[in-house]
């Protein structure tokens, strides 16, 4: 960690209290500390690991209460919390009570940003934002500037903002979490992708949900851009308090209109960022350029493009960074070919928005689901998809929910439930979408569910998965 001119001065001796251990309340209590704050991390939790975690802490001089996230230590100025912590805990219920402010550590990275820092191109929604983020620092790299992505993924943003390399621009993934932390965050530009019910347990409301995401537009200096498929996130522009002269930008799969990007003959064209966007449009890139060129891939690309385009960025330079990229893991993976039927790993379509999105790729499909549905339901997820359905095989948990809305909706299709939530049953349902699946076939586990059911995370489920039709087809070799 560097010192990157940031003044100690403002923190000596100021009395933080740090909400949660983990992968972003330790780091923001180190920093806190070394800035000279009096430092006091309080934890939930009273564990092994919670124990050990604290035990270095406190040999740098920084005070644990473990056991006690609940009570407002004595004389606190500030609170800097991990992101999954609920709005609704005692803990700034009595915050706010004493008038004391809270702070996500997204937020504690932008206050300490030196001079001259690197401006944040912004990206965040319910789905897609780590391919768009990524998408994008690609397209900035091609451009010759020194960049990184940061926020929800890669690099942390006390990392970046503090540490010793020089950034031009960031590429920064925001969850609503750490939005509704980030009063004072400003982008330089910013993405809502799309807006879907998610993680409603933790915001209360729909309504909630959203108003953290339209955060990330507040005090934009050139591009607010928004998915023209998804009025809400124009909604969210259309209230946004942003700089003069800043921007709404469009992203569509259809022809674009003026201040727009899209795509026309299977080329990315942008009507926003021209000379004349009335009449002009300048090409981007091809569809084939894009991997996996499918229709929410497409629009993450757009997303990118709008963001690198509001920085300046040449359109040579977008075609080459989104030639470069490769997707993460478990985002619409394709894992082999066996007997002339394609398996494709979207573990990571946790919820049915990713799910819908997955589905729409490709047909026909067996598609293997099931797991935590988290308060979803099913019925808009599977009136959408019949068609391209040629069978489902269900796991997990909460199947019979998905089983139910199929028996409504497509009591044609053939499903086969399993009746297990071992991690073994991952290899059972390749086996038996095996058995439903014809040559040109896609076999799709896209789950639109949450995986902690059965696995440990959904890298675990998909690797499951490839470990599964990487057996079947030796067996088949």
């Amino acid at each position: 960690m560097g010192s990157r001119q940031v003044s100690n001065q403002d923190w000596q001796g100021k009395r933080v209290t740090v909400a949660g251990l983990g992968v972003s309340g330790i780091p923001a209590a180190k920093v806190l500390h070394g800035l000279g704050a009096v430092v006091t991390v309080v934890n939930d939790g009273d564990d092994e690991r919670s124990r050990t975690q604290a035990a270095e802490l406190e040999a740098q001089g920084i005070t644990v209460r473990l056991g006690d996230g609940a009570t407002l230590p004595e004389s606190t100025e500030l609170i800097v919390t991990t992101p999954g912590w609920k709005p609704d805990k005692p803990l700034f219920t009595a915050a706010a009570e004493a008038g004391v402010p809270v702070w996500g550590d997204v937020e504690l990275a932008w206050r300490l940003r030196g001079p001259g820092a690197a401006p944040w191109l912004a990206v965040t929604g319910t789905n897609g934002k780590t391919t768009t983020v990524r998408m994008l620092a690609s397209i900035l790299e091609a451009a010759g500037l020194r960049t990184a992505a940061v926020g929800n993924i890669g690099v942390s943003l006390l990392d970046a903002v503090l540490g010793d390399e020089e950034y031009d621009v960031l590429a920064v993934e925001l969850s609503s979490y750490q939005l509704h932390w980030s009063p004072s965050l400003r982008a330089h530009s910013a993405a809502v992708l799309n807006l879907a019910p998610d993680h409603l347990d933790w915001h209360g409301s729909m309504a909630a949900y959203v108003a953290d995401k339209g955060r990330i537009y507040e005090g934009n200096r050139v591009a607010c851009v928004y998915n023209a498929a998804d009025p809400a996130t124009e909604d969210l522009v259309r209230e946004a308090d942003v700089e003069e002269g800043c921007r709404a930008i469009g992203f569509t799969l259809n022809t674009p209109g003026p201040s727009q990007l899209g795509v026309v003959d299977g080329i990315l064209v942008d009507r926003a960022f021209v000379a004349n966007r009335q009449k002009q449009a300048q090409e981007l890139a091809e569809v084939k350029d894009i991997d996996p060129p499918a229709p929410h891939n497409i629009a993450n690309a757009l997303a990118a493009a709008a963001l690198a385009r509001a920085f300046g960025v040449e359109p040579a330079a977008v075609r080459d960074g989104l030639r470069a990229f490769r997707p993460d893991p478990h985002r619409i993976e394709h894992v082999a070919n066996v007997a002339q039927v394609a398996y494709v790993d979207d573990s990571k379509a946790t919820n049915t928005h990713a799910a819908e999105a997955s589905l729409a790729a490709y047909d026909p499909i067996v598609w293997i689901a099931g797991g935590l549905a988290k308060g979803a339901t099913f019925d808009e997820l599977v009136t959408g998809a019949v068609g391209r359905l040629r069978g489902v095989v269900l796991i997990g948990r909460d199947r019979e929910l998905i089983r139910e809305a199929l028996t409504r909706h497509a009591p044609e299709v053939p499903v086969v439930d399993l009746d297990r939530t071992d991690t073994g049953a991952m290899s059972e349902a390749v086996r038996e979408a095996a058995r439903l699946a014809r040559p040109g076939d896609t076999v799709l586990m896209a789950p639109a569910c949450a995986s902690m059911d059965m696995f440990v995370n959904y890298n675990k489920r998909g690797e499951a998965f490839a470990d599964a039709v990487r057996a079947l087809a030796a067996e088949s070799a």
